[in-house]
């Protein structure tokens, strides 16, 4: 049997087969006192040992200073779990290029149990499932122990989480619901994009639905609307790809945007994740969480909505 499927078996549910595979490659695990690699075959009698992450991979938690560890707001925490609200312009973890003043260091400065949780090769990600780009603001899911980051991984994978963005785009919008299957892929040139025309790109599905339309005369050429997204799939940059890719950009987009990005109202994409529904690790019960709306959709849309769009966006939050 290869050393990665034989270490995640025995330490399943709590370290997925990737977790393994990183921590063979950190060095962490030997094999009769020797490193080796994952697919190196392990066979009756071999002691297979794992060391625990490096003693300084971790943060000393007492040098935190107030900036390094931003203000978060929690909608929900329990045992297994912490829902959160993201703002814009705050980086999910730790990378090259933002040291600081991540999710991830607002998470340790609440809960610093959750330091536990960092990556078995001391990549400081702890309990993270899944991510926002910076400047998407919104709902998100933190696991809070080893089982519960193992289920909600599985649940991603398996597409079985409910995600609901609401984006304000460029242009008035034709149909009332539209189906996007577009795969999405590293741009063939510009590699800090995704886009529909990549080399290799991987199935994607978005529904998106137009809550309401705003006119030129309100917000510029050549208008805006209100959209819900509903993505089946997760990929990198997904929504604002394939919302650019049918001429409706996310105002505000400085990567997918353009010159008509509709900087003049957002000062990053107007992109926000409204709700996610879970099944809960432990109990399976099904769990849903919702977002306020930040202060730039709330400032962009109170002005512009008619009574009758304004309803029809209070069944899904409160504006103010």
């Amino acid at each position: 049997m290869r050393l990665d499927v034989f270490v995640s078996m025995r330490l399943a549910p709590e370290y997925s087969r990737s977790q393994v595979a990183r921590m063979i490659k950190a060095g962490l695990v030997t094999v009769n006192g020797a490193p080796a690699r994952a697919s190196s075959g392990v066979r009756a009698g071999d002691r297979i040992e794992v060391a625990a992450a490096p003693a300084g991979a971790l943060r000393d938690l007492s040098n935190y200073k107030g900036g390094d560890a931003p203000e978060i707001s929690v909608i929900f925490a329990d045992d297994e779990i912490i829902v959160v609200n993201k703002p814009a312009g705050m980086t999910v973890h730790p990378a090259p290029g933002h040291p600081s003043g991540t999710l991830v260091d607002a998470l340790l400065a609440r809960f610093p149990e959750l330091a536990a949780m960092a990556e078995p090769d001391g990549v400081l990600r702890p309990g993270i499932v899944h991510r926002l780009d910076k400047d998407t603001s919104g709902v998100m899911v933190v696991a809070r122990t080893p089982f519960s980051r193992a289920a909600l991984s599985q649940q991603f994978k398996e597409r079985s989480v409910g995600k609901t963005y609401l984006a304000i785009v460029k242009g008035r919008v034709a149909r009332d619901r539209l189906t996007i299957e577009r795969p999405v892929g590293r741009h063939p040139v510009e590699r800090q994009r995704m886009s529909v025309r990549s080399h290799a790109p991987r199935d994607a599905v978005s529904h998106l639905t137009v809550l309401a339309r705003f006119d030129p005369a309100d917000t510029g050429e050549p208008g805006a609307s209100l959209v819900r997204v509903k993505p089946d799939t997760g990929r990198m940059h997904q929504i604002r790809v394939h919302l650019a890719s049918i001429g409706h950009p996310c105002l505000g987009d400085p990567l997918y945007g353009g010159k008509a990005g509709g900087g003049e109202f957002f000062h990053r994409q107007a992109l926000h994740a409204l709700a996610l529904s879970i099944a809960h690790p432990r109990s399976g019960e099904r769990l849903e969480f919702i977002a306020p709306l930040p202060i730039d959709f709330v400032e962009f849309l109170t002005p512009r909505l008619s009574a009758a769009d304004a309803r029809t966006l209070r069944q899904w939050i409160e504006l103010s």
